[in-house]
């Protein structure tokens, strides 16, 4: 189990308290996901569609590898992992 750290986009600053850089002991990827959304219930439906899969609009990096290049995003996690969750913000 490692301890790693969760940096949110600061479009979700109301959903988290403010709290953009989190951190959390997890296993896996979808381990330190579900503590997350344990956490702050609310931020489900801004990162996960009806499948649970990750919404179009959001990206999850870990170590700065971009999930979405990955087979699979049920990783192994380490001591000083970091997740990073990006939203892209359109309009006009």
């Amino acid at each position: 189990m490692g301890k790693v750290t969760i940096e949110l986009p600061s479009v979700l600053d109301a959903v988290v308290d403010g709290n953009r850089t989190l951190s959390f002991d997890a296993e896996t990827l979808p381990g330190a996901l579900a503590a997350l959304t344990k956490r702050y219930p609310g931020l489900a439906v801004h990162l996960f569609d009806e499948t649970g899969g990750f919404r179009e609009h959001v990206l999850c990096f870990h170590n700065k590898i971009n999930t979405r290049w990955l087979e699979s995003i049920d990783v192994p996690l380490r001591d000083g992992d970091t997740i990073t969750i990006l939203q892209a913000v359109s309009g006009g």
